[in-house]
């Protein structure tokens, strides 16, 4: 591009502070005034961004300029780097000094720009932002707009351009760990519901684990709105099994509760043919045998499987008033009946005591005529109450017991059989001990130690024998 068009480039559009326009077709000169500083004309953060400070505007001495520009009579303005002079732009109609400090305060901006990325930098902002910014920056200095130590701007852009790689790189890996953080959570959420999915129905507890299955559903749908990006394949695929697990849950769940309702409505009607049963036998007297009746329902109900809880209650409230019913008339009957019985009872405890009266046995004829004629009596006195039953009937079978006992004990002592057995087994033993006595003789007059021996060690049985024998023929006499 040549001096006369770097001209037209620059100055012939150029707005200075004050809106005034210099062209080369026109006497104006820039009007002195304040200038836009760069922070005003840098773009301003988002929201979400690092609040960076603005940069402290600076102005490059036009002496310090010097070194890095010249303007020529007709007011061309040229940048010296390494001895070698590259045009800037044309500024007509205007000293040196002002045409050099116009170019000046664009190396100023574009040195003000690259201070706020440098804060940027420090900052931490995100790097794809800065990207563009520092891809604007580098195609201004290539332009070469400009009069100052343009070198060290392009070396400071260099360093900035590392440093952006390097926080990119930082960028990404830490989105990589927050992506394999956030898959993670996921796959957690996605196994859970797994979990829960695959337990056998007869041993889920439905209630605590439909909460969780939805809390695990809120949680998906937080991180779905929330969470970091994992990609359509990814989180189609989580999906995918995350809805299986929900859908064999709500499966299962449905058929248990299904089969819940079956169980339910059978045992609701097995229990309302036990109550029917019940009912029907509320209003009987026959006391005993619906009694019994009542013992095998209740076995039965015991064996039956529950309905609902609220059905259940509601079924057992209707067997039990059923049952109560029916004992509660009998207790009304009984108590009746126990009212008339208490005259009996006076009569037989008068009984039982005449009979008590008849212990020891000592005249067991006399005992056993007094005892018939109590019995006699005790069956003509009647029923007495139930409560009294059974102790008034056991002190009676305690003297009969003793009458019997006195009874036995009298015929084995008179038996004949006996006695002839007894007397029979006495001769015999006398014979032998007669025997024996013989023998010992003979053998201590031949002093045959041994036979003496055993000689005596039977005729001391045989004698132990005859005194335990003649004492039992003493009792029978």
């Amino acid at each position: 591009m040549t001096n006369s068009q770097k001209s037209d480039e620059t100055i012939n559009y150029t707005t200075d502070a004050a809106g005034q326009t210099a062209g080369s077709g026109e006497a104006a000169k820039p009007a002195p005034g304040p200038r836009p500083t760069p922070a005003a004309m840098a773009p301003k953060p988002a929201a979400s961004l690092p609040v960076v400070p603005a940069p402290v505007v600076q102005s490059t001495p036009l002496a310090e300029a010097a070194k890095w520009g010249r303007v020529s009579e007709d007011g061309h303005v040229f940048l010296l780097i390494d001895g070698d002079e590259h045009p800037v732009g044309h500024y007509p109609d205007a000293s040196a000094e002002e045409a050099l400090s116009y170019f000046v305060r664009k190396y100023d901006d574009v040195a003000a720009q690259i201070a706020l990325l440098e804060q940027r930098v420090e900052a931490k902002a995100p790097a794809a932002d800065m990207n563009k910014t520092l891809s604007h920056l580098q195609e201004q200095i290539a332009e070469r707009h400009m009069v100052g130590d343009v070198p060290a701007l392009q070396a400071r852009l260099e360093a900035l351009a590392g440093a952006i790689a390097q926080l990119q790189r930082n960028e990404k890996a830490e989105q990589e760990a927050i992506r394999a953080a956030e898959l993670a959570a996921r796959e957690a959420i996605v196994a859970e519901a797994e979990q829960i999915a695959a337990k056998d129905p007869a041993t889920v507890q439905w209630k605590s684990s439909s909460a969780r299955m939805n809390e695990l559903f809120d949680a998906w749908k937080a991180a779905q709105k929330n969470g970091v990006r994992l990609g359509r394949s990814t989180e189609d695929a989580l999906w995918k099994r995350f809805r299986s697990a929900r859908t064999v849950f709500d499966r299962h769940r449905r058929a248990y509760f299904s089969q819940l309702d079956n169980d339910n409505a059978a045992a609701k009607a097995a229990k309302e043919a036990l109550i029917a049963r019940a009912e029907e036998l509320s209003t009987s007297t026959d006391w005993g045998q619906t009694a019994a009746e009542y013992r095998h329902l209740m076995d039965e109900w015991k064996a039956s499987k529950r309905a609902s809880r609220k059905d259940d209650d509601a079924l057992w409230a209707r067997f039990r008033a059923a049952q109560d019913k029916f004992f509660s008339a009998r207790q009304a009957a009984n108590h009746a009946l126990d009212q008339e019985y208490a005259a009996n009872l006076v009569v037989k405890e008068a009984l039982l005591a005449e009979a008590q009266s008849l212990l020891p046995i000592t005249d067991l004829a006399a005992a056993k005529k007094a005892l018939q004629s109590i019995r006699d009596r005790w069956e003509e006195a009647g029923k007495v109450p139930r409560a009294d039953m059974q102790r008034i009937e056991a002190g009676l079978r305690k003297v009969e017991d003793a009458v019997k006992a006195a009874e036995d004990e009298h015929w084995r002592r008179t038996n004949p059989e006996t006695q002839a057995r007894t007397s029979s087994a006495l001769n015999q033993l006398e014979a032998a001990i007669e025997s024996l006595e013989a023998d010992l003789a003979k053998a201590e007059q031949h002093g045959d130690e041994r036979k003496i021996a055993a000689a005596r060690e039977a005729l001391e049985a045989r004698r132990q024998w005859l005194a335990t024998l003649q004492k039992a023929a003493e009792d029978f006499a």
